[in-house]
């Protein structure tokens, strides 16, 4: 399953505008079905997948990351390992086009699980990470978004809620990843580029075990998009595990549970996927779209708004 970020996308103004998210989301499926049938391990899966969706402009996470208060990208990811429970995150980092393959690195290292600002950066060169210009970053969308919320809440953010913040009126924006290969263990990733005219500094869920992404082969594998703040209150994702672990539900029981525990305890904004311990292939949004796709058990991809 992949996600590509909740809410009511008004600013998709024709039948063009949505086949551009949904044809990412295809070819992003394909390619994880790819490595999956030719033996890939889950973990493998979901950072390529991931790591399409952060080249792919479009959405927010790697090239297509909204811009901070001070009109600059600062990107956060997180990936985990169902098996182990082994995971590398990275946050507040920039200048670097795939975030989700630097916390791969912090995963495969395993001394820490997460690494931040400058010294996530140092990190990076020190495994030789390329380091692109801001140009990279700057897309016409993007700046024009950062203009635009500029405009509405004023250069110091005094008074903006998470709402006005992520564009409650657009999208908000994280892309996700989560899957079951053949020996049945589980992964999950999550990037994001948080959320437009952000605070310096601000880190949302998507870095956050337990929050913004989680896997564990005893239950599932989580991966959630919308106001990070929402997801970090209710550690959403770690709950949805322990719906399964301790409820004995499967998947889309936890979902249909899960988002209502959202609502009811934070009237959350966004949504997650999810795979369970059987393979099972679930999702809910409390908003009024999700992006999301998926191949359940080998079957057929689909992709949804």
């Amino acid at each position: 399953m992949v996600h590509g970020g909740a809410g009511d996308f008004g600013s998709l103004k024709t039948d063009r505008d949505t086949l551009r998210y949904l044809e990412g989301m295809r070819s992003t499926l394909e390619h994880g079905r790819q490595i999956l049938q030719s033996g890939g391990s889950a973990l493998e899966t979901v950072e390529q997948c991931a790591s399409l969706l952060e080249d792919d402009p479009v959405f927010n996470a790697g090239a297509g990351s909204v811009l901070n208060e001070d009109g600059k990208v600062e990107m956060d990811a997180a990936i985990m390992c169902g098996e182990t429970l082994h995971a590398g995150a990275v946050a507040g980092i920039g200048n670097i086009a795939n975030p989700i393959q630097l916390a791969r690195v912090v995963l495969a290292e395993g001394e820490h699980v997460m690494l931040i600002g400058a010294g996530a950066q140092r990190f990076a060169a020190s495994r030789n990470f390329e380091y692109m210009p801001d140009r990279y970053f700057l897309t016409p969308m993007r700046l024009a978004e950062w203009e635009q919320a500029r405009l509405i809440q004023g250069n110091g953010l005094e008074g903006a809620d998470a709402a006005s913040l992520s564009g409650s009126e657009n999208k908000y924006g994280t892309v996700g990843a989560v899957a079951r290969d053949r020996l049945g263990n589980l992964a999950a990733a999550t990037s994001t580029g948080g959320i437009a005219n952000k605070r310096y500094g601000r880190v949302g869920d998507s870095p956050i075990l337990g929050a913004g992404v989680y896997a564990d082969n005893e239950t599932c594998a989580v991966s959630c998009t919308g106001v990070g703040e929402d997801f970090m209150r209710t550690v959403l994702a770690k709950t949805l595990s322990d719906m399964i672990e301790f409820k004995s539900l499967d998947g889309p029981a936890a979902a249909r549970e899960g988002i209502d525990y959202l609502m009811r305890k934070v009237k959350g904004r966004g949504g997650f996927i999810l795979i369970d311990k059987q393979g099972r292939c679930a999702s809910a949004f409390t908003t009024r779209k999700m992006i999301r796709g998926w191949i359940e058990q080998g079957g057929e991809t689909l992709c949804q708004f």
